[in-house]
């Protein structure tokens, strides 16, 4: 199966691609269908190399009813979306099979929670933003692969039908901001230099493991920096869907400086304070292991 987005801001793992070269919009038409019954049935989830996007994770999870932590530990590779080392996540496949690892004899095995790439396939969606336009646009084109009897189903449709059909949309809703994160990071290329890994940590973090990102905002060093209104705090806390539409707006604030989350007046103060905090513990660390080093005789 091919992933849903030959995204610009993701470096794309194939050698290859069935991408048709036609660009459509939400009213142009397309012919295919996928049903139980045709003879590709489940051919396309034999050979995946799905990119799964935090909606698809929480999802999953939920479907699966674990830990985000334990989704990406049991259920997901990280592969780098960039030069710098982005992480990105990948569906695991069955042991030794190139398989989906939820592919069962009737089908999929997790339909109604089912990533985003397979929704939308065999249509294709991509974003990309003209140079020195401040506004990207959402574009979309078919993948034909050679197993894929699909199209040749005598059923035409619009795309926007399509994805309706699909439920991509909400799909689409909850990645669009993370997308967008994406897109100005490669973008931005080398304006911005290489992150750090402080930064690819958080990405990590408030992308994929939304546990425990939910976690790190109840943590008292969060709450010495951010000044967040009590009853939206709790929403975050509760409702996941919020959680992670806030996750991008951190993100936004963190690796570009957009600031949507208000900061406290002493933040700053705090922050050094911490920092300060960190070295400091950091520098009687290696005092002590000097200390121990010399005390110990060499053999």
């Amino acid at each position: 199966m091919s992933q849903d987005f030959n995204d610009p801001s993701i470096q794309d793992p194939r050698p290859s691609s069935p991408v048709v070269p036609v660009k459509l919009g939400l009213d142009d038409k397309i012919q295919f269908r996928c049903r139980k019954g045709i003879a590709c049935f489940n051919k396309c989830c034999e050979n995946i190399n799905i990119m799964l996007t935090p909606y698809d994770i929480l999802r999953l999870k939920n479907r699966l009813g674990i830990t985000s932590a334990e989704f990406l530990e049991k259920n997901a590779t990280v592969f780098e979306m960039d030069a710098h080392g982005l992480p990105g996540i990948r569906m695991k496949t069955k042991a030794g099979s190139a398989a989906c690892q939820f592919l069962t004899p009737e089908g999929c095995g997790v339909y109604e929670d089912r990533p985003t790439a397979c929704r939308y396939y065999a249509l294709g969606a991509t974003t990309m933003r003209a140079k020195d336009s401040p506004l990207a646009e959402d574009f979309y084109f078919m993948v034909k692969e050679e197993h894929c009897l699909g199209h040749f189903e005598p059923r035409t449709l619009s795309v926007r039908e399509y994805r309706q059909e699909q439920g991509v949309e909400i799909y689409d809703e909850m990645t669009r901001e993370w997308r967008q994160i994406i897109l100005k990071k490669r973008s931005s290329g080398p304006t911005v230099g290489a992150p750090s890994q402080k930064s690819m940590d958080l990405f990590y973090l408030a992308s994929y493991d939304l546990d425990n990102f939910r976690v790190f905002i109840a943590s008292p060093f969060f709450h010495d920096v951010y000044d967040i209104e009590p009853a939206y705090f709790q929403k975050l806390l509760s409702d996941e869907v919020e959680l992670l539409k806030f996750a991008s707006r951190y993100l936004k604030q963190v690796l570009f400086g957009e600031k949507s989350i208000p900061e406290k007046p002493d933040a700053v103060e705090k922050r050094m304070k911490r920092r300060e905090e960190i070295m400091a513990k950091q520098r009687e660390q290696m005092r002590k292991d000097m200390e121990k080093e010399i005390d110990s005789p060499s053999e």
